[in-house]
């Protein structure tokens, strides 16, 4: 009988994918052509110690880091090809982690800013950076997820990065920059962040000052207490922990301080998965792609859902849903789905 269910769940969820075409590749050749304008950061401080990093290019002049590859600094190089240049000024948005350098007399052409707003999740992107401190790599990977905070969205994507990445970019098919390497998490290949390029456009404005190159002082928004940080990392962290109470404690409040974002709704329904209360669950799902129809993460656990409830035509639905916003994501699924 489990068989036979799984042959029929098999059949409809893959019917619903079938029409749906298979997502472009970004054009990795046009992406590396962008790899001069993404540099090596030397940042030395008082002991004449070392934290590399990474820089993209982003005016004449300038070029964006991460505020946390500088901090300790008192002198900082740009590198490229194995030609240095001094960073004389940086302008320092240290809650956002992202810091402008000003570098006279830089070659180099710079890249042009997306913001983080046009993203999809599932939309492939490309990031580049000087991971380990070595020469550059480039790392493919998908959308994950779209964290609204502070004005634009904190972009989370499987594009894996490692220590000297920092401060590189990540860009869209265009070769458009939308995101500057920020952090990771542990616990899974999907937990790579960028602050959104778009932060950086006050910067370029001249509307934060520039100072000489000098320790900076503060913290950024994701080395916050655990209480002080977005709801976003907050959940992060329950949800690892499986701390299903306390996560549906903390979607619910966001919920109500935030009522258009389809991300509290959605880890509402992961807290009650959790706990194993499907119709609550359910119905938390349902609230999140009625915000937002386009809330990828929704889809796929109400599809998972619905099928561990029996629930066929649902499942199709789901995922006749997801695969006219990501159809790679949507074959996935319906293989997972498939499985008895």
């Amino acid at each position: 009988m489990r068989r036979n269910l799984a042959h029929r769940i098999a059949a409809v969820l893959l019917g619903a994918v079938a029409p749906w075409a298979a997502q472009a590749d970004v054009d990795r050749a046009a992406l590396i052509r962008l790899a001069p304008s993404v540099l090596k950061i030397e940042a030395v401080n008082a002991a004449g110690s070392f934290q590399l990093g990474s820089g993209v290019i982003v005016g004449p002049g300038k070029v964006a880091t991460n505020c946390h590859v500088t901090r300790h600094a008192e002198r900082v190089q740009v590198v490229k090809g194995g030609v240095r240049w001094v960073a004389d000024l940086q302008a320092a948005d240290i809650l956002h982690d992202l810091c402008l350098l000003h570098v006279p007399r830089l070659d180099g052409e710079a890249v042009p800013i997306a913001r983080a707003a046009g993203l999809r999740q599932g939309q492939h992107l490309l990031a580049m950076g000087y991971t380990g401190g070595a020469g550059i790599q480039l790392s493919e990977g998908d959308v994950v997820a779209l964290h609204r905070w502070s004005g634009s969205q904190i972009v989370q994507s499987s594009n894996w990065f490692s220590s000297g990445a920092s401060g590189g970019g990540l860009f869209d098919a265009d070769g458009a920059l939308v995101g500057i390497l920020t952090f990771r998490l542990r616990g899974g290949a999907r937990h790579y962040f960028a602050a959104p390029a778009d932060w950086l456009l006050g910067q370029l404005n001249d509307e934060m000052p520039y100072n000489a190159i000098a320790p900076l002082p503060g913290k950024s928004f994701w080395e916050q207490p655990d209480a002080e940080q977005p709801y976003f990392l907050q959940a992060a962290a329950l949800e690892q922990a499986e701390q299903w109470a306390a996560l549906a404690q903390l979607a619910e409040r966001w919920q109500q301080e935030i009522d258009d974002d389809p991300e509290a709704p959605y880890l509402l329904g992961v807290a009650f998965d959790g706990l194993q209360q499907p119709a609550p669950s359910i119905r938390a799902f349902q609230l999140s792609v009625q915000i937002d129809p386009a809330y990828n993460r929704s889809w796929v656990r109400l599809a998972q859902i619905y099928k561990r409830q029996g629930q066929l035509r649902e499942a199709r639905q789901a995922v006749a849903h997801l695969a006219t916003l990501d159809p790679r994501q949507a074959r996935e699924l319906a293989a997972e789905l498939e499985k008895p």
